[in-house]
This record gives C-alpha cells, structure tokens and sequence, in this order.
C-alpha cells in the first residue's frame, strides 16, 4: 500500500467487550470503540472499486500526451526540446489609463513630442532610487490630486496621529 488508511500501532482489541479499539488522537482518551463488522465496513469501504483511477498524471506523463506524440511518430524517450520564448511586448494598456485619467501621453518625448518606445521595465526600488539621484530628478505634479484621494490621506494621517477633525 501506497498510504495505509489506519495505524496498525493505534489499533488494538478488547477482548473483555470483544470490540475494536482505534486511537484517534494524540492523547489515548480519544479512542473509539466499534464491534468487529463496523470496523470491517468502515475498513472496506475505503477499498477503491475495480479499475478505479487513483492516480492521476496531468502534462508530459497522461496517456493524452503520449497517445499523440506516438501517432505524430515523435520519439518519446527524448524529451521535447524548448526553443527561445518569444520576447514579451507589453501591451499599451496601462499608457491609455495614463493617458485618460492625468490627460497626458506617458510615451510622447516631451523634448521633442516624438512617439517613444518601451525599452525595458525596471521594477527594483534601488535601481530606480539610483537612476533619479544620478540624474539628479524631483518631481513635481502640474495639477494636485482629486479631492477624494487628499481626504483619505488626511484622515490616515489623523488615524496615525489618533486625532480626528
């Protein structure tokens, strides 16, 4: 068996009640008692039918898979050999959000209002921190914020402070 449905050290029998004793849990006051053609249905019953699946193989290993790269006439003893991933192209969504809500276009030079194109993303905070202090950038919004967002951050600056207005 591959996983047993019981401890065989948890078991025991009572002979004075003829009962089967099981341990359930940690302590030996958890035990349950049950006479012998109980336990026997409770034992069968986690028996799996005839032809019953138990284990499933999903990927390189269903039958699926195998069944159609032996009618391809694919050898299947050499594993599939991966070739370079397509570059990933980031799509223009996030630049129409940009481009709707602030009213201004993220990819328009703003020397010289050429279209600009997407050389990488740079997501690490350091590099980032290291990039505009190299550069020698502060940024300063043209127009403030909506209203909504300045009264959450007045009232999360309250909460912190624990005064209220």
């Amino acid at each position: 068996m591959i996983r047993p449905i019981l401890s065989l050290k948890r078991l025991s029998f009572d002979k004075a009640e003829g009962k089967v004793c099981y341990q359930y849990g940690k302590d030996s006051s958890e035990l349950e008692r049950m006479d012998n053609l109980e336990f026997i249905a409770r034992v069968t019953s986690h028996i799996p039918d005839k032809g019953q699946v138990m284990i499933r193989y999903y990927g390189l290993y269903a039958n699926a898979h195998r069944g159609k790269k032996k009618k391809a006439g694919v050898d299947s003893s050499c594993p599939p050999i991966i070739g370079d991933e397509a570059s990933f192209i980031p799509s223009r969504g996030w630049a129409n959000m940009i481009r709707k809500v602030y009213e201004v276009d993220p990819l328009l030079c703003p020397r010289c209002g050429g279209q600009m194109s997407i050389i990488a993303f740079i997501e690490e905070h350091k590099v980032i921190d290291k990039i505009i202090n190299h550069l020698k950038l502060t940024f300063h919004a043209e127009r403030p914020p909506p209203p909504q967002v300045v009264q959450q951050e007045l009232m999360m600056a309250a909460e912190e402070g624990e005064k209220y207005f």
